[in-house]
């Protein structure tokens, strides 16, 4: 699925953050350091298609200090477009991870009220300027989810970019502890009507949509994949949404998932290998998978080797520290196409 305009740069739109994580498996409790890193859902995405050699471009707002310069800075690493950032506010929001090992899930604090981006406004962008040579914009539920200004901000940003004949992808990312299903539901079902790919995990259409899976139980690990088949048929059928993407995440523990998606398009279902993996960190994972998926779409992948792409891409993120999904093009392949076994490369 080639853009409408055929450019292939991409922009984010989200927040960006400091990721504050205790070494190694400590708990919030005992840590006495804290690696730090920099995050944010769409900023995950720009840097795994900045990976994979697509141009990526990032639309936030962090306050004009030496920490919202290190954010920015970090982005540029990866090879991230930072031109047209923003720069307000008194500060950058905070994520805290502590990370779960077997039985003991990881647990994920924010720190982000009234950060720059929270307060953010249309008026703080050139949105002419920044969605100038795009061919696809990136936001997740996350974004709207944080306050009333930024799920309005997100609303203008979509129409600037329709207008334009940009293709437009979600990621529902739904956040309990930002707002409710209701409100969720409200806010969503109106920006969804612009979204053409919409991805989701294995509860966000439930928990967003009121739209549920047959024998389904998340918590206890139980998935039947079939299921959302139905639920993509009712997603389109409400919304018109083209591409509906979900991954699949079978949780045995904190350290071990089965991992897989599936992606429904034109009214065939078409679903990935199977991967049982073992954790370094899964930050990021449903990022990875959205990034792999635009990457393989803009590049006309037939569908079953785009979800197949995706999925591939995600499964290696869950081998990497911190958020961003730094593997090659080259390595997605590999393991696309079969090359499951780990062994060493020389």
């Amino acid at each position: 699925m080639a853009t409408s305009n055929g450019k292939k740069l991409v922009v984010g739109l989200g927040d960006l953050l400091v990721s504050l994580a205790p070494v190694g498996f400590t708990r919030f409790l005992q840590a006495e350091e804290f690696g730090v890193f920099y995050t944010g859902a769409e900023a995950n995405v720009c840097a795994s298609l900045s990976s994979f050699d697509v141009p990526s471009r990032y639309l936030t707002r962090v306050p004009k200090n030496e920490i919202g310069q290190a954010a920015v800075n970090n982005l540029r690493r990866y090879g991230i477009d930072t031109s047209f950032i923003a720069r307000g506010g008194d500060r950058i929001g905070v994520l805290y991870l502590e990370r779960g090992a077997s039985q003991r899930a990881s647990k994920v604090i924010y720190d982000r009220l009234n950060s720059g981006f929270c307060e953010a406004t249309a008026a703080d962008f050139d949105l002419d300027g920044a969605l100038e040579g795009a061919g696809w914009l990136h936001f997740s539920g996350i974004t709207p989810a944080l306050s009333d200004g930024t799920a309005e901000l997100t609303r203008q940003v979509l129409r600037a970019a329709k207008a334009k004949g940009i293709t437009v992808s979600c990621d529902l990312n739904y956040r309990k502890n930002l707002w409710s299903p209701a409100k969720a539901n409200e806010v969503m079902s109106e920006l969804l009507t612009y979204v053409d790919v919409l991805i989701a995990n294995e509860e966000d259409a439930a928990k967003v949509l009121d739209i549920h899976a047959t024998d389904t139980d998340v918590d206890a690990g139980k998935i039947n994949a079939i299921g959302y088949i139905d639920v993509a048929r009712q997603i389109n059928e409400r919304f018109g949404t083209k591409i509906i993407a979900t991954t699949l995440r079978e949780s045995i523990s904190a350290s071990r998932n089965i991992w897989s998606a599936m992606m429904w398009k034109d009214g065939e279902a078409y679903f990935s290998e199977k991967y049982d993996i073992q954790i370094v960190n899964r930050v990021g994972g449903g990022d990875s998978f959205s990034a792999g998926l635009i990457y393989a779409l803009l590049n006309d992948f037939e569908p079953a080797k785009a979800v197949e792409f995706a999925a591939a891409a995600s499964c290696l993120k869950h081998t990497i520290e911190n958020d961003f999904n730094v593997v090659s093009l080259d390595e997605v392949l590999a393991l696309a196409n079969g090359d499951k076994s780990g062994r060493v490369k020389r």
